[in-house]
């Protein structure tokens, strides 16, 4: 019988200790940071890929001779380097990831057709790449004086899934996300994210790249997956906690027959002084 009294009371002090316990703080950068280091920025030009929507707008010193190249669209704008010609651009995609006007399409085999110009052939290439690609083609050919081009990514998005607070497609009007200002998008990590192994895949001329990254260190601002690309896929991982918790009933079953247990031996302890 004391035994039984023994063990309902250690089990008694469990739960009361347990209840009192304080959370293991939960958040970034679990690190000192050297600021200096980190003080540099080294933003990547993504590369065109496959299945990219393409805006092209071409700019020259005859609008009327420039505006056969481009497509019908809804935004008008004027480039500072035109000397005030207007032109059009496409809609900016909204949340979810439709886009608002036409646009070049790079296809299965990595071109996109254009008025005039033919076939390019723009998967692999930088923005700046297929602007100096198109200078040099209008440049040979004469048609155009002085031409300059608007080229834009229609669909850029990132795909966030698994432990965020709203996992889904998020489209990315400025060209340029972090995996931190991603998170954020998606309302930020929930407590059960497994913060020391971030997932991130990426597909880069026809291959599949898999990235991690530890949020919980500064080495994440050196690494080549901190910029997201266009169409790269965010995985979030479980923690252990999670999975321990996931039978809720069960854990609650348990814990109220242990307080019935500790509850019981107390009072029987009492009443036989």
């Amino acid at each position: 019988m004391k035994l039984f009294y023994l063990l309902g009371g250690f089990l008694l002090a469990v739960i009361i200790f347990s209840s009192c316990a304080q959370p293991k703080p939960i958040q970034y950068l679990q690190v000192p940071l050297d600021t200096t280091k980190l003080s540099l920025l080294q933003i990547p030009d993504p590369a065109i890929q496959k299945g990219d929507l393409l805006s092209i707008i071409v700019f020259s010193d005859n609008p009327s001779a420039s505006a056969i190249y481009n497509q019908a669209t809804a935004l008008p704008s004027s480039p500072s380097s035109t000397g005030g010609e207007s032109s059009a651009i496409p809609k900016i995609p909204g949340p979810t990831g439709g886009s608002g006007g036409s646009g070049y399409l790079v296809n299965n085999d990595g071109d996109i057709y254009m008025v005039g110009v033919g076939r390019i052939h723009a998967e692999g290439m930088t923005k700046k790449q297929l602007y100096e690609y198109l200078e040099n083609f209008f440049n040979k050919t004469g048609v155009l004086q002085h031409p300059a081009f608007d080229i834009r990514f229609l669909n850029y998005k990132v795909t966030l899934i698994g432990e965020v607070t709203r996992p889904g497609l998020y489209s990315i009007p400025t060209e340029r996300v972090t995996i931190l200002e991603a998170l954020g998008l998606a309302g930020d990590l929930t407590p059960w994210a497994k913060r020391e192994n971030v997932t991130i895949i990426r597909e880069i001329n026809g291959k599949r790249e898999f990235g991690k990254l530890d949020l919980t260190s500064s080495t994440i601002f050196n690494s080549p997956y901190y910029y997201l690309q266009q169409n790269d896929v965010v995985m979030i991982d479980q923690n252990k906690r999670k999975a321990q918790a996931a039978d809720q009933v069960t854990t609650r079953n348990i814990s109220i027959i242990t307080a019935i247990i500790s509850t019981t031996a107390v009072v029987i302890s009492l009443l036989r002084r």
